[in-house]
């Protein structure tokens, strides 16, 4: 039996598990929106960056990254075109796990390609790695637009809704 199926066969705690039982898909909805913006941020800033400057960019995808099967002016086009379109989708909620499925691989080809990463940007890497799983694995969470997308879909066709993340 789980803790808050305890909680509610208890008669004193039984108050506390059902405000829990309340406040838990929320809470984690506004964790997965944590999530979402502040990848989603760090991936952006990326792809503005490399478009500010596109011959530095297309220098850098050149000389220093070797993405695997892919020539270099492709890879930059590949590259920046998903920092700046799939974060937006993120941070939005709008296919959220298809963006954030689409930036872990992206961040695995970032390491991969880089071989002279630094520590300590390897260790950043893996963190985004983990948001993006948490992301694709529960969904965008009901803050977003792919949930309420959903929610009305569900209304309109007459299905109930469950407590899962989208």
């Amino acid at each position: 039996m789980n803790t808050l199926a305890q909680m509610r066969s208890n008669p004193f705690l039984s108050p506390l598990g059902k405000l829990l039982s309340n406040i838990e898909p929320w809470a984690q909805s506004v964790f997965l929106l944590g999530l979402r913006l502040y990848v989603a941020n760090v991936f952006f800033l990326a792809g503005l960056t490399k478009i500010r400057d596109w011959e530095t960019t297309l220098l850098l995808f050149t000389e220093e990254y070797k993405v695997p099967l892919l020539p270099p002016d492709i890879a930059a086009v590949f590259g920046t075109g998903g920092e700046l379109v799939l974060p937006v989708l993120l941070a939005l909620g709008l296919a959220g796990r298809f963006g954030a499925a689409g930036l872990f691989v992206m961040n695995i080809v970032a390491v991969v390609s880089y071989p002279g990463i630094a520590p300590a940007a390897l260790q950043g890497h893996v963190t985004w790695g983990v948001m993006l799983a948490t992301v694709a694995l529960f969904g965008s969470g009901k803050l977003s637009i792919d949930w309420t997308v959903c929610k009305a879909v569900w209304q309109r066709i007459g299905l109930k809704q469950t407590r899962a993340a989208v």
